[in-house]
């Protein structure tokens, strides 16, 4: 059974004015969340800016975000480093929180090979009973999990159970699909393909837009499981020049500002993220006009 179908927030982490975590406003998004019918919570992930908190700040946004989300959803915890030790010990303790399940980055800048990357998943996997949902996304690592690779694992491995697919490779993920023989749990790690992965047989998306469109990207996905095919196509046609905006600068600086600009109050990034260029969000904020959510 999958961890979760449907529409998962990589959900972000606000900050107060001086970029300490704003627990509080944690809060707030997450029942802006639920109520709004998103499927699952995915907390430090890249959209939460994991990769500039400490482990302490890590452990501890895991933590209350499982505590307040309550069993209501499941929550699924970025766990991922290039280094194996540092990905263990973050994955053990986020499993003695209670997370429904984790998302674990391949291993950046390192660059491993296939043989590495399936050591280090493998050992990662040893060390918690909780599923995995490997994490491609190479335009960030710099190393892309090859199919033979993903699909070995989920075969040899029991607890790897999918894979977050953001190479924006569709023929990738064809490929994937084709060597999977239902073994591995497919989400689309971006918002402009949710509907052609889904096609491939997709659980869902693990999605930045749904930050600030919760009901509309689960209805992405609600439809298309209902047998509405050309209603979710045409809520992801829809959707597709807000996508453009919220990635038109790194991830998550528009999201953030979107946010912000929905009066969420979520904060400034971290160094070395800063905020978005004024031409840029004039343009994010016409797109979310043109949507409807502002």
């Amino acid at each position: 059974m999958a961890v979760f179908t449907g529409a998962g927030v990589a959900i972000v982490t606000p900050f107060h004015a001086n970029r300490e975590v704003n627990y509080e406003k944690l809060a707030e998004l997450i029942e802006f969340q639920i109520a709004g019918s998103t499927d699952a919570i995915i907390i430090c992930g890249t959209t939460g800016e994991s990769s500039t908190l400490t482990h302490e700040e890590h452990l501890e946004v895991i933590r209350y975000c499982v505590e307040k989300v309550a069993g209501r959803v499941p929550v699924i915890a970025g766990t991922g480093s290039n280094c194996t030790e540092t990905a263990i010990y973050l994955s053990t303790e986020a499993e003695k929180y209670g997370v429904d399940g984790l998302l674990v980055v391949s291993p950046y800048y390192n660059k491993a090979t296939q043989k590495g990357l399936y050591e280090h998943y493998k050992a990662i996997a040893e060390s918690v009973k909780v599923p995995i949902i490997l994490y491609n996304v190479p335009s960030r690592t710099g190393c892309n999990i090859a199919p033979e690779t993903v699909v070995k694992l989920c075969n040899d491995i029991e607890n790897i159970v999918g894979v977050k697919e953001a190479s924006g490779n569709i023929s990738q993920a064809v490929k994937l699909m084709s060597m999977a023989g239902g073994k591995v749990d497919l989400y689309s790690g971006n918002d402009d393909q949710i509907v052609p992965l889904l096609s491939l047989g997709g659980k869902g998306v693990i999605s930045v837009l749904s930050n600030v469109a919760p009901k509309q990207t689960h209805d992405i996905c609600a439809k298309f499981f209902e047998g509405d095919v050309e209603g979710s196509l045409q809520e992801q046609l829809r959707a597709i020049p807000l996508c453009d905006a919220l990635f038109c600068e790194v991830n998550p600086i528009p999201v953030k500002k979107a946010l912000n600009l929905m009066g969420m109050e979520v904060g400034p990034m971290r160094r070395p993220l800063t905020e978005m260029e004024d031409a840029n969000a004039a343009k994010l904020e016409k797109a979310m006009k043109d949507y409807g959510i502002l």
